[in-house]
């Protein structure tokens, strides 16, 4: 097709970096290029820790589950969605500002992860690897109160940048008759039988026939219990009423 489309189904998540840092003013352009991600009304409702302190890393990769890349990446950053910048500004501007809106939670959150995507295919235009740290919702609260977020501001995810030292294969993805529809839904569960398949030959070739599951296999941890249950509890918390 052409080099952006070969660079995005390129993809790979990459656990074990280089020492080599990035230089600054490459980590400012991925920045900036992240910036001009589409973005609700221009409402830009992110903001991005840049997390430089070793002691921070160390508690964040444990906080993150034992994570210990978000210590070995040239850089680590906590993406978070901010509602308290724009409404703030729409405050002192002169505005009778609501907060606490369900519509405000979507729209920070989206926001965040667009920026973050826009982020990463930068990053590996430049050579670069990346891994999404969703960790960090395993104890929010923690993560927030030692990066000192203000209310409205909740951290979505973090993402380890660096050189990578590995080069794993690309992993699997559904058909796209699965996740293409016309005009309407339409369940299709012969499509996710064969990546089953296709998933079973890919985990065993990968990690030399050790394990043997397959992508429905692999969900049931995620559906089978309440998958991180204290998040309502802290988006309230932060200010997030969703009302």
């Amino acid at each position: 097709m052409n080099e952006v489309i070969d660079l995005l189904k390129s993809h790979r998540s990459i656990r074990k970096f280089k020492e080599q840092k990035i230089p600054r003013e490459t980590f400012l352009e991925l920045i900036r290029a992240g910036q001009s991600a589409a973005t609700s009304n221009h409402v830009q409702a992110y903001s991005i820790i840049h997390v430089t302190s070793p002691e921070k890393r160390a508690q964040i990769a444990e906080l993150a589950g034992g994570q210990k890349y978000v210590e070995t990446c040239s850089h680590f950053l906590v993406f978070c969605a901010d509602m308290k910048r724009p409404t703030d500004s729409a405050e002192r501007a002169g505005a009778e500002v609501i907060r606490g809106m369900t519509e405000q939670f979507l729209v920070a959150s989206v926001d965040t992860a667009l920026m973050a995507q826009n982020v990463v295919v930068a990053a590996e235009s430049e050579g670069l690897g990346i891994c999404y740290i969703g960790g960090i919702r395993n104890n929010p609260t923690e993560i927030s109160d030692l990066l000192k977020l203000p209310e409205h501001v909740y951290p979505v995810f973090g993402l380890c940048l660096g050189y990578p030292d590995q080069d794993p294969d690309v992993k699997p993805r559904l058909p796209v008759e699965s996740i293409l529809m016309e005009d309407e839904y339409r369940e299709d569960t012969g499509s996710v039988d064969g990546f089953d398949d296709v998933m079973r030959t890919y985990y065993g070739e990968r990690v030399g026939g050790t394990k043997d599951t397959n992508w429905s296999e692999q969900l049931s941890p995620l559906f089978n219990a309440k998958l991180r249950p204290h998040m309502r509890e802290f988006l309230l918390k932060r200010g997030f009423e969703l009302k």
